[in-house]
């Protein structure tokens, strides 16, 4: 089965059925790799990392040419005022941006320049450039757990070389970084193991990591869908043979693990102790830490997915698929208020006629900024013939042979009811994954298996200069598990 960059992780990511990923499909591609053409009326649907047989559901021919609804009521917005700095802290103030250069002295962040925190011992405090994180793999074919400092492709790894490492995810406050070790993904039910999840202070020492939890503690054979800030705990989706589901807590220094959800996936913290989550019939809810029962968030709708908090209000990203659009691929982006206002549409599917059938595109990968005043997300574009199987862009003998598969797109978002404003803005060709710096001045992404890190300007969202391209240096960074294998920026 072969998985595919331009679609990454809308098995992990899609709602967690109580069988959970199997052979953790990615897409209706894997599927048909992997089981074969469809019964005649049926097609295949990748839903929860399980193939699954669904009724042949597609538009009218005569609207082919249309620009169709995704059918979706996502919500693009946040209650964040647009014309606000990029960037905020986890508890809704404002992120404070000063002029202090790279290696200036400092008493605190809120004096260094946009990308920059302050950093050091009490009596040499310095600006200096922010890490990101992310997982990748090693000239050796080993997986690796690598921070950079953004301005430089100076990658460190964060384990030993002889060591599987991958996940890594910051505490709040910057100065802690945790991610699995030792760990053994088949991509099948069997022969999987959880390893250890481990934690390092920063900047890094020498010496050994500090275990948290392994698989014995956490019950499970997989620490999934691994997310600490802004939380004050991490949470991780486990893993049993077949099944991926439910989601279990690890303190920050490790102790004893807690089961929070009996199921559901894809965990998003909206501040030190509440989250929201995914699961299948139920969709999106949301939960504290010991706080009781969960509580369904209705207005998402049943099949609503990923759940993504920006840090400032109750303003909630999501995807959403669309049945009356080809099975799975047919997601949209939306974005609601916990509090229960309106649900709006960000990103719809889309579908443009060519000759011998359509190039559509389904929204994937969605991310705040911190302020909640842009969003980003990938559009995957692909081939849908009138007759025979759908084919990615960017490939094989389509119409969209010579285009981009995947494009990243921004979208500036109303504070005052979460309506888009203005058009979706092309912001990368062929790439994936994008991520907000925590003042929200830069973007980085991947594309070509190597970091990209874009400057923007925060409040018209235009790139500002060339990108820093990080050199794939013996590690090519990894796309296959979605939000998974998302750049996590250092906390300012």
């Amino acid at each position: 089965m072969t998985k595919r960059v331009v679609i990454s992780a809308l098995c992990g990511v899609l709602l967690v059925l109580s069988t959970g990923c199997g052979d953790e499909c990615v897409d209706v591609f894997d599927c048909r790799s992997d089981k074969g053409p469809p019964p005649a009326g049926k097609d295949w649907t990748c839903r929860s990392g399980n193939c699954e047989l669904r009724d042949v559901q597609r538009p009218p021919e005569e609207d082919a040419g249309t620009e169709e609804d995704a059918g979706t009521e996502q919500d693009a917005g946040t209650e964040v005022d647009a014309g606000t700095d990029a960037g905020t802290a986890d508890d809704g103030g404002v992120v404070v941006i000063g002029t202090g250069a790279k290696g200036e002295a400092c008493t605190a962040s809120s004096d260094c320049a946009a990308g920059l925190r302050c950093e050091g011992t009490t009596e040499a405090m310095t600006c200096q450039a922010l890490y990101v994180a992310f997982t990748a793999m090693d000239d050796t074919d080993e997986m690796a757990a690598v921070v950079t400092r953004f301005d430089e492709p100076e990658p460190t790894r964060l384990s030993d070389a002889e060591v599987d490492s991958r996940y890594p995810r910051w505490n709040p406050a910057g100065s802690r970084i945790a991610f699995v070790q030792g760990a053994t993904e088949t991509g099948t039910s069997t022969g999987n193991m959880a390893g250890e999840l481990v934690a390092r202070d920063m900047p890094l020492v020498a010496g050994t990591p500090t275990m948290l939890a392994n698989g014995t503690t956490g019950s499970t054979e997989g620490f999934l869908y691994l997310e600490w800030e802004p939380g004050n705990s991490l949470l991780y989706v486990r893993r049993d043979g077949d099944s991926i589901s439910g989601i279990s807590r690890v303190p920050a220094e490790g102790g004893t693990v807690e089961q929070v959800t009996a199921l559901g996936s894809s965990p998003a913290w909206r501040n030190g102790n509440t989250f929201a989550f995914s699961t299948a019939t139920v969709g999106i809810s949301t939960d504290t830490v010991g706080g009781g029962a969960p509580r369904p968030l209705a207005i998402a709708g049943p099949t609503a997915e990923q759940p993504h908090y920006n840090r400032v209000n109750d303003q909630l990203l999501f995807l959403r698929p669309d049945d009356a659009r080809p099975v799975g691929l047919n997601t949209a982006l939306y974005i609601v208020p916990v509090s229960g206002a309106a649900v709006q549409t960000i990103a719809e599917f889309s579908t443009a006629a060519v000759e011998g059938g359509s190039v559509d595109s389904y929204i994937a990968n969605p991310t705040w900024a911190p302020d909640g005043s842009w969003v980003a997300y990938v559009r995957a574009y692909f081939f849908n013939p009138t007759t025979g199987e759908p084919e990615l862009c960017g490939a094989g003998p389509s119409p969209c042979a010579g285009d981009p598969g995947n494009i990243i797109f921004l979208r500036r978002i109303n504070p005052a009811d979460g309506t888009p404003v203005g058009d979706e803005v092309s912001f990368a060709e062929g790439a994936t994954l994008p991520s907000f710096s925590p003042d929200g001045h830069y973007v980085a992404y991947i594309q070509t298996g190597q970091l990209y890190v874009q400057q923007i300007d925060p409040a018209a969202g235009a790139k500002v200069g060339d990108p820093i391209v990080h050199p794939l240096g013996g590690y090519t960074l990894q796309t296959s598990r979605g939000d998974d294998h998302r750049p996590r920026w250092q906390p300012r």
